[in-house]
């Protein structure tokens, strides 16, 4: 026929011919049922991932994060990363940048640590001495001694490390977990924050906010020096009148919501309420440490003297009663704002390094060292990833006029445990006086890049579509940190 057709005349006509039609739907119809059977083979074998129905882009290695969070600013120089040159050169001044400017200004000369190294473990890490229980776990950290930041200052230094954006209205690392799993445990959130006794971090609920993700993926607030209010059923109301009513609103909560089809603001405030009443059965019982017995309570030092110690190591046990029982990701903060508590001025050491660290260092070290043999000994850390993250660290330089160090974003180091890592093994590191990153510099996106990634997540894929873009928990940026994964 094709031979036949000289003009375009003649190629109308065949086209709109009848036998041309048929054929031509004919066609049509049978490659419209090639792609049906084509893609019901491949929805067959990889389902298409929904969020907050516990589905992963591929097996994760991790099914819980515990995130312990030290805002201040912590020393990496001083507590994780050995730099003999400081000893060497100290009082001299730091080459190159001799008087040079930081965040409160200049800066005076080279100061060594004011605290000697040890060998710690099998691996013989090199782990300060201010940290004696913490330098037991060496052998099952991953340590990356080359972070980075966009930047020197508390607040959003502090919001860039949560949620990888150094402004508000971005995501936490949790709320991104809590909207792609959902809740393991229907009676209890995905994502909880334990503040400090001191108080919010720098930037406070910035840190663990949703951002732009639907309301309910904000952290609930929990702590075990602060009680639940109005858990309890009033007096003269049966077990079943509460289940009764609870129906009676879920039924008029539904109705409401169909009214008013893709307002998520609304779906999301039914959700926390209906959680809120969930959690009036199961709040009671996870936050009751008294069921503890009295060896953990002496192991985490709930009851010490130090007031601060005691309160963070009741937060400490409270941290893992929630992850035993189907939290996804647990925030836990220990310290506050950069203005401390009675002298107390946390990581910020900016004039007396020394006082500071050893009043500060003791409420650290032995309960975040008994939580973590705590998840060890009951096999959790086999499905739990934990992270210890500070916003930036600190000078190699005393500050000019003082015995302290200003902030630092150039080089510091965080850390990984558990399911997915590689123990033992420390990754990059700073210059010999620890003042830059400069064996393979590493930023807070390669670090929530390899933490999804264990959790079963391309961090490339996971997106939420806002203002006109997929957004990313690693903005455009992120590359695994393969020498870590286990």
């Amino acid at each position: 026929m094709i031979d036949q057709i000289t003009s375009p005349e003649h190629l109308l006509k065949a086209v709109l011919s009848r036998r041309g039609f048929l054929g031509s739907a004919y066609t049509g119809l049978a490659g419209l049922g090639l792609v049906h059977l084509l893609n019901s083979e491949l929805f067959a074998a990889e389902p298409i991932w929904r969020p907050g129905q516990g589905m992963t882009h591929f097996e994760p290695r991790a099914k819980r994060v515990l995130q312990i969070f030290c805002p201040g600013a912590a020393s990496h120089m001083d507590l994780w990363e050995h730099k003999p040159s400081l000893e060497k050169y100290d009082g001299h001044p730091l080459p190159g940048e001799e008087g040079a400017l930081s965040f409160q200004g200049k800066n005076g000369p080279l100061m060594k640590s004011p605290w000697p190294f040890q060998p710690a473990g099998e691996s013989g890490k090199l782990c300060s001495t201010l940290l004696p229980h913490m330098a037991r776990h060496v052998d099952d950290i991953a340590f990356i001694h080359s972070m980075t930041s966009k930047t020197n200052t508390h607040g959003p230094g502090c919001v860039f490390m949560n949620t990888g954006e150094d402004s508000e209205g971005f995501p936490s690392a949790g709320a991104w977990m809590s909207y792609a799993l959902g809740s393991a445990n229907e009676n209890l959130p995905a994502y909880v924050a334990i503040p400090d006794i001191r108080g919010e971090p720098p930037n406070g609920k910035a840190t663990w906010s949703n951002g732009y993700l639907p309301a309910q993926h904000q952290a609930i607030v929990l702590s075990s020096q602060q009680s639940i209010r109005n858990l309890q059923l009033p007096a003269g109301v049966s077990e079943q009148e509460e289940l009764a009513t609870r129906e009676f609103l879920q039924t008029l909560n539904r109705k409401h919501l169909q009214a008013n089809p893709g307002n998520s603001e609304l779906s999301a405030r039914i959700a926390a309420y209906e959680l809120a009443a969930r959690m009036q059965l199961s709040a009671p019982e996870v936050s009751d440490l008294a069921a503890e017995s009295a060896s953990t309570h002496r192991f985490f030092g709930t009851g010490d003297a130090n007031k601060l110690k005691a309160a963070y190591a009741r937060n400490c046990l409270l941290a893992r009663r929630l992850l035993e029982r189907g939290v996804r990701y647990v925030s836990l903060y220990c310290a506050s704002r950069a203005s401390g508590v009675d002298g107390l001025l946390n990581w910020d050491a900016h004039k007396t390094l020394k006082p500071d660290y050893e009043r500060h260092c003791p409420v650290f070290d032995q309960p975040t060292a008994a939580l973590l043999t705590d998840l060890k000994q009951r096999g959790m850390l086999e499905d739990t990833l934990v992270l210890w993250t500070t916003e930036f660290g600190r000078m190699p330089t005393r500050q000019e006029g003082t015995t302290g160090r200003d902030h630092n974003p150039d080089g510091f180091t965080c850390w990984m445990m558990g399911a997915g890592v590689k123990p033992g093994v420390s990754y990059g590191a700073t210059d010999e006086f620890g003042r830059r990153a400069e064996i393979d510099p590493t930023t807070v996106w390669d670090f929530y890049a390899t933490v999804l990634h264990i959790l079963g997540f391309d961090h490339q894929r996971l997106t939420y579509y806002h203002n006109g873009l997929d957004r990313r928990l690693t903005s455009v940026h992120g590359n695994l940190i393969e020498e870590i994964l286990a």
